[in-house]
C-alpha cells in the first residue's frame, strides 16, 4: 500500500528544504477535489465546477499545508516557541503542529470574534491562548513585535514558509484535474492563500507539469473588503470570521496574483455567503465553514455579471470544515422538532 506522506514529502522538489530539515507532518494535503455536479446542474449548467475541500486537512483547514513547512523550518533554525495572531484556523493549526514538534505555542485572538470550534482546537492542543480587546489586525501587530526575539517563530502568513507550503494546493488541483482550471476562486482574508495558489500554478507551469495558468478570482466579505475598496477597513465586520480582516498581510501579493492572472476581486454580503453555505451543504452535501462559502457566493455573482463560456472549468477552494463554526450553521437552520417518544407522534411529525 502506498501511503500519502504529507505535502513536504510529496512536493519536496518544489519546497525550500533539504535532508537536514526535520519534517513535522500530520499527513496534511491530498484533500478531495469534488465534482460539484448537482450545483452546476442547478446554477451553472454550462460549466465544469469542482470544490477543493481543504476542510479534509488534519485540523480542518488549508492552514495545515503551510504550517507543516513553517514549523519544520522553525525546528531547523532552533526556535524555542511558536506564536501567531488568529481569527481561528491559524491558531488551531499552529497548536497542533506545535504539539507534534514539541514546541510551546502562544496565540492571540480577538475576544469574542473566534468561532468556538477553532478556539477549542487551540486549547485542546495545549496552546496558551490570550484574548485581546481588539481585532485581528491589532493582534497581528502585537505578535509581530513580540516575535522579533529569534527564539520565537511567527507562524502567521507573514512567515514565507507558510505560503510555500500553501502553494501545494494548486499543485494538487493540477494533478487531480490533469490540467490547470480556467478560473480558480478563493475566499480572501489575510490574502496569503490566493497568493500561494498563484505561486504554485506558476511553478508547476515552469516545471512543465501544466501548460496554462488560471485566472485567480478573490472574494471578500462586504464588511471586510479592503482589497475591493483599496483601503484599510478599521473595524471589519462579517459573519465569516475567518476572513474578518481589515488590513491583509499579503495584500500586495494578492493584488499581484490577480493582476498577473487577469483575475478579479469581488465582495459578497453575509446573506450571499449564508445562501452559498446552505447550497453547498444541502445540494452538494459538503459542509464548510461560512468563509469557505464566499468562493461559491463569488462565483454566483461572477456568473451574474459575466458570461462564463460553455465548458469553462472552475475550481472553488473551500478553506475550512463546517464543524469549525457549528453555531453559525445552527442559527441558520430550523430548530429540530421535539415530540413524545412514540411511533404515532414521530409519524405525525414526519407526516407519514
Amino acid at each position: 500500500m502506498i501511503m500519502w506522506r504529507g505535502v513536504i514529502e510529496e512536493f519536496r522538489k518544489f519546497l525550500p528544504i533539504d535532508e537536514s530539515t526535520p519534517v513535522v507532518s500530520l499527513c496534511e494535503g491530498n484533500t478531495p477535489l469534488i465534482p460539484a455536479t448537482c450545483l452546476a446542474k442547478q446554477l451553472f449548467p454550462q460549466i465544469n465546477l469542482y470544490l477543493k475541500f481543504e476542510g479534509a486537512n488534519p485540523t480542518g483547514s488549508f492552514k495545515d499545508r503551510g504550517m507543516s513547512l513553517a514549523v519544520s523550518k522553525a525546528l531547523e533554525k532552533g526556535a524555542q516557541a511558536l506564536m501567531c495572531a488568529s481569527t481561528g484556523n491559524t491558531s488551531a493549526s499552529a497548536a497542533a503542529y506545535g504539539a507534534k514538534a514539541g514546541l510551546p505555542v502562544y496565540v492571540l485572538v480577538p475576544m469574542g470574534k473566534v468561532a468556538l470550534g477553532k478556539l477549542a482546537q487551540a486549547m485542546a492542543h495545549g496552546a496558551t491562548v490570550i484574548q485581546i480587546e481588539g481585532n485581528f489586525d491589532q493582534a497581528l501587530g502585537i505578535v509581530k513585535e513580540l516575535s522579533q526575539d529569534d527564539s520565537i517563530e511567527l507562524v502567521n502568513s507573514l512567515n514565507p514558509y507558510r505560503l510555500e507550503g500553501q502553494k501545494t494546493g494548486a499543485m494538487e488541483v493540477s494533478d487531480q484535474l490533469g490540467v490547470a482550471p480556467d478560473l480558480h476562486i478563493l475566499p480572501v482574508g489575510n490574502a496569503g492563500n490566493i497568493s500561494a495558489y498563484w505561486r504554485g500554478y506558476k511553478e508547476y507551469r515552469t516545471a512543465g507539469q501544466i501548460h496554462a495558468l488560471p485566472q485567480m478570482i478573490g472574494v471578500q466579505a462586504e464588511g471586510a473588503a479592503p482589497l475591493v475598496h483599496g483601503r484599510v477597513v478599521e473595524d471589519p465586520q462579517t459573519i465569516a470570521t475567518a476572513i474578518r480582516i481589515g488590513n491583509p498581510a499579503s495584500w500586495r501579493l494578492a493584488v499581484q496574483a490577480m493582476e498577473e492572472s487577469n483575475g478579479r476581486i469581488f465582495d459578497v454580503s453575509d446573506e450571499e455567503i449564508l445562501h452559498a453555505h446552505a447550497l453547498l451543504a444541502q445540494v452538494e452535501g459538503v459542509f464548510c465553514e461560512p468563509a469557505s462559502a464566499a468562493s461559491l457566493a463569488g462565483l454566483v455573482k461572477l456568473n451574474q455579471v459575466s458570461h462564463l463560456p460553455e465548458g469553462t472549468t472552475i475550481v472553488c477552494t473551500l478553506t475550512g470544515h463546517g464543524l469549525k463554526d457549528p453555531d453559525t450553521a445552527m442559527k441558520a437552520s430550523p430548530e429540530p422538532l421535539t415530540v413524545k417518544a412514540s411511533r404515532d407522534d414521530v409519524s405525525a411529525a414526519l407526516r407519514l
